[in-house]
């Protein structure tokens, strides 16, 4: 058989940590070729806890959270005429007890997106008056959870939802804390999917419609809402600061137009999420929390400065921040495969022993990621190197990881590839495909590991299945 096609200088080999250390959890280091995260090698992982398996590195994932805690308080202190500022940690980008209690004692709330998501948030235990609830098409039985809870937000998403919460709120005769999300015409973000804030989409009410103001001159007339605040969220995935800043001052001058036209004040606004960060060497060096904090700082200043307008507090969601480069994927290799190609060349697949299951980004959104061998040092020479295609075990032709990375040429089955940057949107969003269960999440920390989320077995699978029991 004929080798595999040798990868150029430089390509897409995974940088090491020492390298890119933003695509990796802030503990992980190379000890005698074995890559280890919290304190703990991958290969005893590997023996002891199986794979595949999510790896959280708990520091880490407190240090993101402290720092985005750090630099909101700072940018929006009142001492420079701000009104205070803090961040709620987006759920959906991954959410367990022990994580919605760690952001929690780092000083951020959590912002929830379904009944689950409450559920778990209350039930872990964080303060009520720190949790936000979101979504386009919210239950009944979510909203009454909310409001007999006594959150701190319920983001208002729809005129049928303004009437819907008002409803329920006066059953319970309680008065519903409401914000409103608003569609800036902003599109910012990696993919078409996850930008949020244009006009062709399900998410927020329209601003350039007239949709905007009408909720708000209903919740104004609602006698059981009680109004909180304005929402933005432009997208996911977004370098650099403009489309924030552009999304505040947008926020702000809406601001300006409820004072005037329907003497409404605006206590507070939420900037949503949606700060970029790396998954492969190739990708620029994410943009810091205490950038984002200091540009929407400085337009919200200048904003309502302009308009002679109080300024508001400000809240931002950094979920993908404080999750993505805080947990890996560990897989076992399995069968290598070189593949001929049409008009000459070699492909090499190497399959993992997970897949679209536990990562279905690549097939949803054409993400790209890396990855490297935990077990042993890749050789630095091109010439040791492959171009390789990670392939999951679903029967998907399209059930790609990786698209393409170069390892070493000699990869085989038994060796141990983890991938960087799977925290956010990796196990929140995997699936039993194949009837294939889901792994844990183990997280690590001064040499100790302990699962977050137990891996789920076939029993746990077929537990629903009527016809079995």
């Amino acid at each position: 058989m004929r080798k595999a096609d040798r990868a150029p200088v430089g390509s897409l080999t995974c940088p090491n940590p020492g390298e890119r250390p933003d695509l990796w959890p802030w503990s992980a280091r190379r000890v005698d070729g074995v890559l280890r995260v919290g304190g703990v090698d991958l290969t005893r992982i590997a023996c002891e806890f199986g794979t595949p398996t999510f790896v959280l590195d708990v520091e880490g994932l407190r240090g993101r959270a402290r720092v985005w805690a750090s630099a909101m308080a700072e940018e929006f202190w009142d001492g420079y005429g701000m009104r205070g500022g803090d961040a709620f940690y987006a759920g959906k980008a991954f959410l367990s007890a022990d994580v919605a209690r760690l952001v929690a004692s780092e000083g951020l709330g959590v912002d929830t997106a379904s009944l689950g998501e409450l559920t778990l948030a209350l039930r872990a235990g964080v303060d009520p008056k720190r949790i936000g609830l979101h979504g386009n098409n919210k239950s009944d039985e979510e909203i009454r959870l909310a409001l007999e809870s006594g959150i701190h937000r319920i983001f208002i998403d729809s005129m049928d939802e303004v009437r819907q919460v008002e409803r329920i709120a006066a059953e319970l005769g309680v008065a519903a804390p409401v914000m409103v999300r608003l569609k800036s015409g902003i599109h910012a973000g990696g993919n078409e999917y996850v930008a949020t804030a244009h006009e062709d989409q399900k998410f927020g009410l329209s601003l350039a419609t007239g949709q905007a103001l009408e909720a708000m001159a209903a919740i104004a007339r609602a006698p059981h809402l009680d109004f909180r605040g304005l929402h933005s969220h432009i997208g996911s995935q977004i370098f650099g600061t403009r489309a924030f800043s552009q999304a505040a001052r947008i926020v702000i001058d809406f601001a300006a137009r409820l004072r005037d036209e329907l003497a409404l004040g605006v206590p507070a606004i939420d900037l949503g999420g949606g700060v970029g960060i790396s998954y492969t060497g190739q990708d620029p060096v994410p943009t810091s929390p205490v950038e984002v904090a200091r540009v929407l700082a400085d337009a919200v200043r200048e904003r309502c400065a302009h308009h002679g307008l109080p300024i508001p507090h400000v809240s931002v969601e950094p979920g993908r921040s404080i999750a993505g480069a805080s947990m890996v994927m560990l897989y076992r290799v399995g069968a290598i495969k070189d593949v001929s190609l049409e008009g000459g060349g070699v492909r090499r697949y190497v399959a993992i022993d997970g897949g679209m299951s536990d990562n279905i980004r690549p097939v949803l959104y054409d993400a790209a990621y890396t990855a490297t061998l935990a077990n042993r040092d890749c050789p630095a020479q091109p010439g040791a190197l492959a171009r390789c295609r990670v392939v999951g075990k679903h029967c998907e032709s399209g059930d790609i990881i990786i698209r393409d990375v170069d390892l070493p040429g000699d990869i085989a089955g038994g060796d141990l590839l983890v991938v960087p940057a799977v925290g956010a949107y990796g196990y929140s969003m995997a699936s039993n495909y194949n009837m294939v269960t889901k792994p844990g999440v183990l997280a690590v920390e001064d040499g100790a590991a302990r699962w977050f989320v137990r891996p789920q077995t076939v029993d746990h699978l077929l537990a629903l299945d009527a016809g079995l029991a």
